[in-house]
């Protein structure tokens, strides 16, 4: 019988335009509660960069909020900082996307190709890789793989941004053009990618290749704890 695998999902707060992208999180929780996977969520404790109204779009200038309590939300209360995660009560770690990813988890929103990626997101990727668990990044998420994991020349995907693929390189990663259905599997560094709302024109695309990737990640999460 199948060992059930243990898997952190990591959030940049709440709301598409400044945190974690909120269909990409239920989508990717309903698909690990699908597949049995068991599932921790965790954030990092930090304040957002700005908060956004989501039905006008501007900037709240006046308006603090805490990345971790924001992702709180979705995670019905249920979550921890990621200081708080241990790596060898896990198989795999997924990452959904959101521009709380280029705003939050990284400087990319704001950088462009010189960005940087949080200290404590880049050390849970590099030591969850060199402890060979499983990586999995939604949508704008694979910016983080490219800046943590560009040294191991980690093959990954946004689908076909030109201008965003390059960033990417420049940290080292190789960029594959990818169709919104589709994942893009690097079994060396057991990593895996796929675009979602990064070309998804609707929920139904993004229920698509969000499926397909935590398959994947469950698959060869499996296989190493056989």
């Amino acid at each position: 019988m199948p060992k059930k695998v243990d898997v952190a999902v990591i959030l940049s707060g709440c709301g598409v335009y400044d945190g974690s992208e909120i269909h990409e999180s239920v989508l990717t929780l309903l698909a690990l509660a699908r597949a049995g996977a068991t599932v921790t969520f965790a954030a990092p404790d930090i304040a957002q960069r700005h908060v956004i109204n989501h039905a006008t779009g501007e900037i709240n200038e006046d308006e603090d909020r805490n990345v971790l309590e924001e992702a709180a939300r979705i995670a019905r209360g249920d979550i921890q900082p990621i200081e708080a995660l241990k790596l060898d009560e896990l198989d795999a770690i997924l990452f959904v996307g959101g521009f709380g990813v280029a705003k939050n988890l990284s400087s990319l929103a704001f950088d462009g190709i010189t960005y940087d990626i949080d200290p404590i997101i880049n050390q849970l990727i590099q030591e969850a890789h060199q402890a060979r668990k499983v990586l999995g990044f939604i949508c704008i998420a694979p910016t983080l793989a490219a800046a943590a994991l560009g040294s191991k020349k980690v093959q990954l995907t946004i689908g076909n941004d030109a201008d965003t693929a390059a960033i990417m390189e420049a940290k080292g990663a190789q960029h594959i053009n990818c169709p919104v259905d589709g994942i893009v599997v690097d079994a060396a560094n057991l990593v895996v990618t796929t675009p979602a709302y990064m070309l998804a024109e609707d929920i139904l695309q993004a229920e698509s290749s969000i499926n397909k990737l935590v398959a994947k990640v469950l698959q060869l999460a499996q296989s190493l704890k056989n």
